[in-house]
């Protein structure tokens, strides 16, 4: 069955092979970023919308466009994501606060949007792309994992609040995007980048996993699914 899915974070990497993938299974989809023209890059069969999910006000814009286009909201994907890698002792604070502001108040953001819809509809399905980083912690990255570790828990919480409601956290590891390629420290984000050009899956396997989870029948809820690269530790 076609359905209504949201992707954040769809200007490039996972978000941007999810959309492709999600639309290419058939469902309609409703891409945003704040890189809008990326968006376009997407294809004529995708509606792209700006969007900055550090503000409430920019999440609910991009929820109710899609309800007044389509008359409801099936999917959430909540993907944007910023990873600055640096030691606490660094004392980046503005990429700290970053981090909480786009990994953590922009997955709650979307969940704010997009509950009283889903509620009102009696089902729907909130998918919230968390990091194998959610289930450990390495020097230089632990406000990322923290964000990460955070994710998961509010993603359980909604999914124990809620009986017609689907929830599931997706936890990738190396994959190809760009989320090494701002901030953090030179030596902390050149060591990342060289680990994943060695260990990298492609986006397109993530997107893989995140339909699987989508295309389950209603009353199957996957709630987790961890997805490394064979080779990674």
């Amino acid at each position: 069955m076609s359905k209504v899915v949201l992707v954040t974070g769809a200007s490039s990497g996972i978000g941007a092979a999810t959309a492709r993938h999600l639309s290419a299974a058939g469902h309609h989809v409703v891409a945003g970023a704040r890189r809008a023209d990326r968006l376009a890059e997407l294809g004529p069969a995708i509606d792209v919308h700006a969007l900055d999910v550090t503000s409430l006000d920019s999440v609910r814009a991009f929820v109710d466009a899609a309800v007044d286009r389509h008359g409801r909201v099936d999917v959430l994907v909540n993907n944007a994501g910023v990873m600055p890698l640096s030691p606490l002792a660094d004392l980046r604070v503005d990429e700290w606060n970053q981090m909480i502001d786009v990994n953590v108040r922009g997955v709650l953001h979307g969940i704010a949007a997009v509950l009283p819809f889903m509620r009102a509809q009696r089902g729907g399905h909130i998918v919230n792309v968390s990091s194998v980083s959610g289930h450990r912690v390495d020097p230089t990255a632990a406000v990322y994992s923290a964000t990460k570790f955070a994710v998961r828990a509010l993603s359980e919480g909604l999914r124990q609040e809620n009986t017609d409601i689907r929830v599931t956290v997706v936890s990738p590891g190396f994959t190809e995007s760009e989320l090494t390629d701002r901030g953090g420290t030179v030596e902390a984000q050149s060591a990342a980048r060289v680990a994943a050009k060695q260990l990298a899956i492609p986006a397109s396997a993530i997107a893989a996993a995140i339909g699987f989870a989508v295309d389950q029948p209603s009353i199957v809820d996957v709630n987790e699914l961890v997805v490394r690269p064979t080779a990674q530790p």
